[in-house]
């Protein structure tokens, strides 16, 4: 007896490539300056540039919610992509700071910029953004999407201990947006994305409100868990770790290291940019994102922040090829090779 096939299911077709279409970020208005954090921490400008290289950085207003701030990147993002909300099929954001478990965030910046897609929050720390990019790839080269709006958003001075002196000095917050659709070349290459797990604890957070106020979790107390950070050994790691993971990128584009124009990575500190581009041995050619110097570190949100500046400053230019690299806690990491919009 023969078996009965099950009825064939239908298959979508995607695009044959996907490229990010346009680009939008929001920065906050007000601009802190070293000395407005010193006196708290007991340092001196001259100590936190010579470790970061941030002369200053953005905090975000009492209205400047991460709802509003992935908003106004996102409508930049589709304005200058010739895009509608309307025609955004799936919203994708990048987030450790949206201080709510549930609903998530995209639903709501979805509803704002007039889509009714797939929404959805993604948490890979600094590296959410790189992540989101190639998520919104594999979405519009398979078929469940033809626009997708990615978004790294972070109000990180939520969660900031303005007295701890290995980190009060460089979070921030910001949000940077791309849509990502359909091409007929390539415009986005494979990322190479992974984690080392075994180094959790490098960052982290307060592990819960005890640990925050010193007492008991208090339920509607408005205290959350506090960023930490192991300084020194996020250095060591992504100082030499990522410049191999950016190798491994260059391979998996097909390209070489001159082939290069922009390289962005996470505006994590200027000495970390810095050794990864030595090691790299990057050409003198390849214009190369110092966001972190006057915004600081907005984590999820520095990849399109600086790109974005970048494209506004002149320094990266429509067709350009930049390899785009990010870490965090996790660890976590992402890179791609896409080219500017």
């Amino acid at each position: 007896m023969s078996k009965v096939l099950p009825v064939p299911l239908a298959i979508p077709v995607g695009a044959p490539h996907a490229r990010i279409m346009g680009l939008g970020s929001y920065r906050p208005e007000r601009v802190v300056p070293n000395s407005e954090l010193v006196d708290a921490i007991d340092s001196s400008d001259e100590w936190i540039q010579q470790r970061t290289g941030i002369k200053e950085r953005r905090w975000a207003g009492e209205h400047e919610t991460v709802k509003f701030m992935a908003v106004e990147a996102a409508r930049g993002a589709l304005a200058a992509a010739g895009v509608t909300g309307e025609q955004i099929d799936a919203v994708v954001v990048a987030t450790v700071s949206h201080l709510m478990q549930t609903p998530a965030l995209a639903p709501m910046v979805a509803h704002e910029v007039g889509s009714t897609g797939a929404a959805f929050d993604v948490s890979a720390a600094c590296a959410g953004f790189c992540h989101g990019v190639a998520l919104a790839s594999d979405m519009v080269r398979g078929g469940s999407a033809r626009h997708v709006l990615v978004i790294g958003v972070e109000r990180l001075t939520d969660i900031l201990d303005v007295t701890d002196r290995g980190s009060a000095f460089i979070f921030s917050d910001g949000a940077g947006a791309a849509v990502v659709g359909p091409n007929d070349v390539p415009g986005i290459s494979p990322t190479v994305w992974g984690s080392d797990g075994e180094k959790f604890d490098f960052i982290t957070q307060t592990e819960s409100w005890r640990d925050a106020i010193g007492t008991e979790d208090v339920a509607g107390s408005g205290v959350h868990p506090v960023l930490t950070m192991q300084g020194n050994a996020v250095f060591r790691w992504a100082s030499f770790a990522m410049a191999k993971i950016a190798q491994e990128t260059l391979d998996a584009a097909g390209i070489g290291i001159d082939d290069l124009d922009v390289f962005v990575p996470h505006q994590a500190n200027m000495r970390i940019i810095d050794a990864m581009a030595r090691t790299m041995k990057l050409p003198a050619s390849v214009k190369v994102a110092r966001d972190i110097a006057t915004q600081g570190n907005t984590s999820a949100a520095s990849v399109p922040m600086a790109l974005h500046r970048m494209i506004e400053q002149g320094e990266a230019r429509s067709g350009d090829l930049a390899l785009l690299i990010a870490f965090g806690a996790g660890l976590s990491y992402a890179a791609q090779v896409v080219v500017v919009p």
